[in-house]
């Protein structure tokens, strides 16, 4: 698959960029020799590859949700917060209907 200059110029208007008649001969080797690098990677086997989200195992470290009560370090402050509030519903921020 290969792609021509009235290809190219059609895919930069698309995108909204602006090439003069330079860049877009520049352009059209680049994006061919992209579009054959992605050719090989379809000729490759991977039918005995697992398929996977991530080329190296990840766990993600997750801490507890706990409310830290300290009055210094920001927990336990419920009444104090809700104090700047326009309008406070049952100890959370009171908030205007978006959807009808």
């Amino acid at each position: 698959m290969s792609v021509t200059r009235e290809e190219v110029a059609k895919i930069a208007s698309l995108a909204r960029i602006r090439m003069d008649d330079a860049a877009l001969d520049r352009m059209v080797p680049e994006l061919n020799n992209i579009l054959d690098w992605v050719e090989q990677l379809g000729e490759v086997d991977t039918s005995t590859v697992a398929p996977m989200t991530a080329v190296i195992p990840q766990a993600q470290r997750l801490r507890d949700d706990v409310v830290d009560a300290d009055p210094k370090t920001g927990g336990g402050r419920r009444e104090d917060v809700l104090a700047n509030a326009p309008a406070a519903e049952h100890g959370f921020y009171g908030v205007p209907k978006v959807i009808e």
